[in-house]
């Protein structure tokens, strides 16, 4: 299970028709809102939907080279 914070950059699996595979939390509750880094785009995903399509969280790799 991953730990998901406001915040956090995630790449997906799967790229949005913009082309972008970069998304950020911007909602934590039952299910988890996330926006698309490339046009801005606000979706609403159930949380166990969205563990499935993780490939990385950016934020954290970020905080392991520091």
């Amino acid at each position: 299970m991953y730990r998901f914070e406001i915040g956090d950059i995630l790449v997906l699996r799967k790229q949005h028709p913009c082309g972008s595979k970069k998304w950020e939390i911007w909602k934590i509750g039952m299910d988890i809102g996330i926006r698309c880094l490339g046009c801005d785009r606000k979706i609403r995903i159930l949380r166990t939907k969205l563990e499935k399509q993780v490939k990385m969280n950016q934020t954290e790799e970020n905080e392991r080279k520091v």
